[in-house]
């Protein structure tokens, strides 16, 4: 018998990917039900979120879609309005979700200014059959207000087999050849795999008007005809779709070059028609070429599901998931006053659906240098230095293949896995569906190696890499990264207890997004599961992270629990999240870091909590002491007096230890992860600093360093100003919890979570009304959005905020947790 008081069930949940679980078979259980049920739900997706639309299944070597359009109304708009990969910049004001829920489909808006169109992609899951259901995307462009009615816009859709038909036995084929210059209705393509089975797409002949030229090219290229070319691509060069697009348009262009008199030249959309040649391959790119607005479907139907799916469903289908969405939105994320204005809605529907549809699968190889090299240990003096030749002589290698399930800090700038966001961005996907954030969690720590490192950024496949510049790409064995995700297993423990004790769920029975807390004997077996996983990257921290304390004879209670992060320059530590924030300078191999401590109590803290509620008494004893100890020496290490506030440590010219303090997000990090009880004095000057408006507060968040350093604003000045997100959510969660428990700072925390809320909130929706867009960081004088545009990763957390009720004169006790 457990803690949670109910027997377990022995054989259940197994991680996706087996590796981290071998042992984990597959049978009738509740468990195994429950992932089958996940993987057929969450089978297919707009999973490729780096494209402005496009979709593919969560297996290897998968079919996969992408849309790819531009307007042909002159010969120069023609490569600089082609749009295909989300951008930053440009001529692109907004672009994204409006709704969009993971196991049904949504609506996403792209407001084209460049091509003076605005494009709008619904797509929408219909479950049936044995591989994964059907779905279907309705493809609707709409001109803009002031946009001539004769503006042209090629659209393509681009449909690409992964993999060497010879060894997985999948093909995708065009249904016959059409006329002569090309197919004057729908079109039809058949495929087969061993994950999909036996499929059909169609791409219908849509509404809109096509085109028309007097030219006497036109006997042979006209407007109104579908036309398909299919090419066999390799592998290196099938991801991308828009230079084998190229490629085959360069054919038809040197055709018109050669036999049209260069005096009396086509229009440009006639120039830029494909060679019509539907044949095998396994590439095929369809495309039509519109007049003014137009709106077509390309319909997915599974042959196990035993009815191909019709336009009519589709129009069905989008409407009842629509009217699905507004209804869990509002249940999930009930925003509060002052934010229940139906423009708050609808900025809420956007910041969390595109939150949630950044989420994406990924497959390749990593490039991981296991060299081990002596100068990783960063012992030595100018340790930075012998660092950085170690990286030059360039022992990384491929490894993997690895897969990911992952949502993506931004589309356009980092469409790819990074582990200190995932914990942030799966805070509200939580509440929204845990059995899918569970689902994200499995994923990560399936890359995990055998020490218990996870890679801190999730680069895999030559795709991705193509975004990332080479010497970004290597990724450490030494090198660690904040450990987000124990807030979210912690909060599902939480949530799985109450659960538990009352009976119910935050969904119906058979919902299959709350699956692991309506059946809690489900839950409590991922956590069995789970457990070694969490304890192996714990024990990974604190050996391969550790401080040094006995060597400068540094008073303090233990003498283990010390950190310094690896992967230290002059400059900046990336590892620690917050890159270029103020450290003690020079490096030395004896500095101490406050915020990796935090972090590392977080991970004690989480732990004792499992190990208690799964009956592991010998794990709690040595957790509680190793906590013990951390918060001793978050005193003893790091707390400076006379500055007020937690510091970072080194060692002075004197051999002797001595706190460096710059003021903002490392000092409040022992605050925002839950060390400080509410009676503690140094929670009081905490929150001072906080408070203080010629320090941390702003009018639009609290800033990521003190306007009183001298580093402030300085340099890049990426963590040495700003407002981020994730952090200020952090300040909010915890103002909340000392504020709803009795203690002598619960009136000030009160007053600072209204206030504080009040102000995230405006700045990011005023932002967001301004640019169409959600930013990577805000101006802490002017509130404007700052660096990466449509940062839907964790900026998203304002819908969370918005759902919090504004605290009124005094709570009384309560329980001292909150729910992330």
């Amino acid at each position: 018998m457990t803690r949670f008081g109910h027997l377990l069930v022995v054989a259940g949940l197994a991680l996706s990917g087996a590796s981290a679980c071998p042992e984990c078979g597959m049978g009738n259980t509740p468990a195994d039900k429950i992932e089958v049920q996940n993987e057929q739900s969450l089978f297919w997706g707009p999973y490729k979120p780096n494209l402005y639309f496009g979709v593919r299944p969560r297996v290897p070597e998968g079919l996969w879609t992408g849309l790819l359009w531009g307007g042909v109304n002159t010969f120069e708009e023609v490569p600089q309005n082609f749009r295909y990969t989300c951008e930053q910049g440009g001529d692109i004001h907004g672009y994204g979700w409006d709704e969009y829920d993971a196991r049904t489909g949504g609506v996403q808006s792209i407001h084209d200014d460049g091509n003076k169109i605005d494009m709008t992609t619904s797509w929408v899951k219909i479950p049936g059959g044995d591989h994964g259901g059907n779905w279907a995307a309705r493809i609707k462009g709409q001109l803009q207000d002031g946009a001539p009615l004769t503006t042209k816009t090629n659209v393509f859709y681009y449909f690409a087999q992964e993999g060497d038909a010879s060894e997985n036995g999948a093909t995708i084929t065009v249904e016959g050849t059409g006329g002569e210059f090309g197919f004057e209705g729908d079109i039809k393509l058949k495929g087969t795999s061993d994950e999909l089975g036996d499929y059909t797409i169609v791409v219908t002949k849509g509404e809109g008007k096509h085109p028309t030229s007097k030219h006497s090219i036109s006997e042979s290229r006209r407007g109104d005809t579908t036309l398909v070319r299919s090419v066999e691509a390799a592998a290196e060069i099938q991801w991308q779709a828009k230079a084998v697009l190229f490629m085959q348009m360069r054919e038809a262009v040197e055709q018109v070059q050669q036999t049209v008199d260069p005096e009396d030249p086509p229009p440009p959309w006639q120039v830029y028609r494909l060679p019509h040649r539907p044949a095998p391959g396994n590439v095929h790119i369809v495309q039509k070429t519109f007049e003014g607005s137009f709106e077509f479907d390309v319909i997915f139907s599974s042959l196990s599901a035993g009815k191909e799916v019709t336009p009519e469903d589709v129009t069905r289908e989008l409407q009842e998931t629509k009217s699905s969405f507004t209804k869990r939105f509002g249940e999930i994320f009930d925003l509060k006053a002052p934010f229940t204005a139906e423009e708050y809605q609808t900025f809420g529907k956007s910041m969390f659906s595109n939150l949630l549809g950044g989420v994406g699968y990924f497959y390749g190889k990593q490039v991981i240098d296991r060299s081990y090299a002596e100068e990783y240990e960063e012992e030595d003096e100018r340790f930075w230095e012998a660092a950085a030749e170690a990286r030059s002589r360039k022992q990384q290698a491929l490894e993997g293949p690895y897969q990911l399930y992952t949502s993506v800090p931004s589309r356009p700038f980092f469409p790819r896995g990074f582990l200190w966001d995932e914990g942030f961005h799966l805070i509200a996907i939580a509440d929204w569906d845990i059995d899918l954030t569970l689902n994200i969690v499995k994923s990560w720590y399936n890359t995990m190696d055998n020490n218990g490192w996870i890679p801190r950024e999730q680069i895999l496949g030559e795709e991705a890499r193509s975004k990332v510049p080479a010497e970004f790409q290597v990724q450490y064995p030494h090198y660690a990264n904040p450990p987000t995700l124990f807030l979210i297993i912690e909060s599902f423990m939480d949530r799985l207890r109450a659960a538990n004790a009352t009976h119910t769920a935050s969904g119906s029975s058979d919902d299959p997004r709350t699956a692991h807390l309506n059946n809690p004997e489900v839950g409590e077996e991922f956590l069995r599961k789970m457990y070694p996983l969490l304890r192996r990257q714990y024990d990974w921290f604190r050996k391969t992270q550790r401080g040094e304390i006995k060597m400068y004879d540094r008073e303090a209670y233990s003498s283990k629990e010390a950190y310094r992060w690896r992967g230290r320059t002059e400059t900046h530590i990336l590892t620690s999240g917050i890159d270029d924030y103020p450290r003690p300078q020079p490096p030395h191999p004896g500095e101490l870091h406050v915020d990796l401590l935090a972090w590392v109590g977080l991970m004690s803290k989480s732990l004792i909590r499992i190990a208690d509620a799964l009956g592991n008494e010998e794990d709690v004893a040595e957790l509680t002491r190793n906590l013990n100890a951390l918060e001793h020496n978050m005193n003893d290490l790091h707390w400076s007096e006379k500055e007020g506030t937690y510091c970072d440590a080194t060692i002075d010219d004197f051999e002797e230890h001595a706190l460096v303090c710059h003021k903002g997000y490392i000092s409040l990090m022992p605050f925002l992860v839950g060390l400080l009880k509410p009676d503690d004095p140094k929670l009081g000057r905490t929150l001072d600093l906080i408070a203080d408006e010629d320090q941390l507060w702003s009018p639009h968040g609290v800033r990521s360093l003190s306007k009183q350093d001298e580093y402030y604003k300085t340099g890049e000045n990426y963590w040495r100003s700003p407002v981020w997100m994730p952090i200020n959510y952090l300040v909010v969660s915890q103002l909340k919890n000392v504020a709803t428990q009795e203690g002598p700072f619960q009136t000030k925390a009160r007053t600072m979570f209204n206030a504080l809320r009040k102000n995230l909130v405006d700045t990011v929706f005023k932002s967001w009304k301004e640019t169409g867009f959600a930013w990577e960081q805000y101006n802490p004088e002017t509130g404007a959005g700052q660096r990466t545009q449509h940062f839907t990763g964790w900026t998203s957390l304002v819908v969370k905020i918005m759902a919090m009720e504004e605290l009124v004169e005094t709570v009384g006790g309560g329980g001292g947790h909150d729910e992330l």
